[in-house]
């Protein structure tokens, strides 16, 4: 061992021993004060703090909040309680990148606990035609809007070409789907192409409070924020549609909701309108039964069986966030846990190939025996739900129905079991019947219940049976540029179509439009398209452009 060594090691030592002494003076200081606190209470508390931490190293500096600018800092100040300026700062202090999602959002973390139908808000333009959590959060949300713009470039696109002759002139749209920084690019989209718009939210729990603070600062009418209870919910939606001296003539819907208030509430509203775009399985449903009624008086265009929105959308969006969402709300370790997936259309497909690549056990229940089949081929045991509730440790549904989950079913599962729904509505698990005098509810953090037994069974419910992914976590940007480029081009259709094109029914997406759709999606992968020559279309009867299948096939 050379000197240096030798020395550098007793000098660590004498550091060490000094630091030793330095504590016990520390503590030998404390103890006389204590003791003389004992006889003389007007002891300065103050002086032996201060001498406590003078003695000890300070080991690592105190970092200090960083302000923009003195607005920043003034505002900062005006929040005298810990949780509000710890609040505050995080806002000031990072990007809206750090907000990744409306289960994360810094607006939700506010101590204002007022209904913002209580509150007088007005935008920079002397707007209130508006009700928002909070406008003032207009900047994060626009940051927001940005960055999602970044990866929505085909919908873009579609702006920037259609933008000079405004498809959607006169247009005059209601819309009613999840307010995120995507929706908010396409709302964006409408209005550059010519229409008026006024929205709301289709869940109570996915909306991103400052991207609402955005749009309502440009001056789109929204009445939406994070948390609505069921009677804001249908508030908002007849604040939307119920504006004196404007009246919508396009429908974009995400569930139904919408167009069933517009149908029973203003009928006279619902006859006039051009058309109607739904995107979701259940409100495709509600369509086909007022069609089947013969109570459908407008056309209607089934966004959510188009190849894009099923192929893309349902599967590969699905496909990453449902580890998303359960991950975020749970921490679960999804290696060797028992999963139960009900449905295996092309959003249980893409939750059931998520959740096997990262080592869960998984099986699938269905009606369908074509599904049921493609389970099986793909290495999925189809089961009862009834044979299996014991031992599962993950109970998800994907179905769009209602009762997929009794509350039978629930009193049978494991303590620690989860369940979620990744389908559309709440009614999938039946969360109603959980609401009983008999079982205790309690919140553990955002969007994460503890639903209580008698015995002390704890079974853990997901955003009280909502949307996981939207009301937990978020969803890939690139696969919303894609359905909402196909929404955008179903609303200039039906509201350009010439008189006689489309009944009083409900329409698949021309398959031309889809494809249209997927190429301007290509150059984000460098791909390239083989074109056909002219004796090869010859051959299989196709025009050189496109549609390239027949409106059967399956993809």
């Amino acid at each position: 061992m050379t000197d240096a060594v030798v020395d550098g090691k007793l000098e660590a030592v004498k550091q060490a021993t000094k630091y030793v002494k330095e504590t016990e003076n520390v503590a030998e200081k404390y103890s006389a004060m204590t003791v003389s606190k004992n006889s003389d209470m007007n002891m300065n508390v103050g002086e032996l703090q201060s001498a406590a931490f003078t003695a000890v190293p300070t080991l690592k500096s105190i970092k200090k909040i960083q302000f923009a600018n003195a607005e920043d800092k003034q505002e900062f100040q005006k929040y005298p309680t810990k949780a509000g300026r710890r609040s505050l700062s995080r806002s000031i202090s990072q990007s809206s990148t750090d907000s990744y999602s409306s289960a994360a959002s810094y607006s939700d973390s506010s101590d204002d606990e007022t209904t913002p139908r209580d509150k007088a808000q007005t935008n920079s333009k002397g707007s209130s035609d508006f009700c928002v959590k909070n406008v003032k959060q207009a900047e994060f949300g626009r940051r927001e809007i940005e960055i999602a713009e970044q990866d929505m470039s085909a919908l873009i696109s579609l702006r920037k070409r259609a933008q000079a002759e405004k498809p959607l002139a006169g247009a005059k749209i209601v819309g009613c789907t999840h307010i995120t920084a995507q929706t908010a690019v396409l709302i964006e989209t409408l209005v550059a192409l010519g229409a008026q718009c006024r929205w709301t939210a289709c869940n109570i729990y996915s909306t991103q409070n400052e991207v609402a603070a955005a749009l309502a600062e440009t001056g789109v009418p929204v009445f939406a924020w994070k948390g609505e209870s069921e009677d804001d919910f249908w508030w908002c939606i007849d604040r939307c549609v119920n504006k004196e001296g404007w009246q919508a003539n396009m429908i974009l819907d995400d569930g139904g909701d919408l167009t069933h208030w517009v149908y029973k509430k203003y009928p006279s509203v619902f006859k006039k309108a051009q058309g109607i775009v739904e995107e979701s399985v259940t409100g495709v449903h509600r369509l086909y039964q007022l069609s089947k009624a013969g109570k459908l008086c407008v056309p209607a265009m089934n966004v959510n069986d188009s190849v894009t929105k099923q192929k893309f959308d349902n599967l590969y969006c699905c496909r990453e966030s449902i580890l998303d969402g359960l991950k975020r709300t749970t921490d679960v370790m999804f290696g060797g846990k028992q999963v139960v997936v009900c449905g295996y259309g092309e959003v249980g497909k893409g939750c059931c190939s998520a959740l096997k690549a990262m080592g869960a056990i998984v099986c699938i229940t269905e009606i369908d025996p074509i599904c049921a089949l493609q389970g099986c081929m793909d290495g999925f045991r189809v089961v009862k739900l009834n044979e299996v509730i014991r031992q599962m440790d993950i109970v998800i549904t994907c179905t769009g129905n209602k009762n997929v989950v009794t509350r039978e079913q629930l009193d049978r599962m494991k303590n620690g079991c989860i369940v979620c729904n990744m389908g559309h509505s709440n009614t999938e698990i039946d969360v109603a019947s959980l609401r009983s005098p008999e079982l205790t509810w309690e919140r553990v953090r955002s969007q994460v219940d503890h639903v209580i037994w008698p015995d002390g069974k704890r079974v853990i419910l997901l955003a009280e049976g909502r949307l996981l992914n939207l009301s937990c976590s978020t969803v890939p940007t690139f696969v919303l540029s894609i359905t909402a480029t196909t929404q955008a081009l179903a609303l200039i259709e039906l509201f350009n179509a010439p008189e006689g094109r489309y009944k009083q029914d409900v329409y698949l997406l021309p398959k031309k439009m889809d494809e249209y759709v997927a190429s301007l999606h290509m150059p984000n992968f460098d791909a390239h398209l083989t074109e056909l020559s002219d004796e090869q279309a010859k051959y299989m009867g196709l025009n050189k452009n496109g549609p390239f299948k027949p409106n059967y096939y399956r993809y």
